[in-house]
């Protein structure tokens, strides 16, 4: 279940300015406040998103990161086994096999 935050709009009660309460996405937000009945608004929360940092994690879940080495020419950090290191411009040889990274 997410968890939201909520502000007091009035003095603080013993939950503080800033408070979280897990409930339901299909729920509404709250108005009062659940210990004091006090007037309170949903506040925007910081969300935490993992990225990939590296070419093999970036490998490992499917990507390919091509990277411009001049014109027309890409090179292929995220490598695999039977793919051209780089790709050329006009060459479709060189471009990444899609069909065995992508299974249904």
């Amino acid at each position: 279940m997410p968890t939201y935050e909520y502000e007091h709009l009035d003095d603080p009660c013993v939950r503080g300015k800033v408070f979280e309460v897990k409930q339901s996405i299909a729920d509404a937000p709250l108005a009062l406040c659940p210990t004091c009945k006090g007037m309170i608004k949903k506040i925007m929360s910081r969300v935490s998103i993992s990225t990939p940092k590296t070419a093999s994690e970036l490998r490992d879940l499917g990507f390919t990161k091509l990277v411009r080495r001049e014109e027309g020419v890409y090179e292929n950090v995220t490598q695999r086994e039977g793919e051209s290191r780089f790709m050329v411009r006009g060459k479709p040889e060189t471009v990444p096999d899609v069909k065995k990274i992508i299974r249904d």
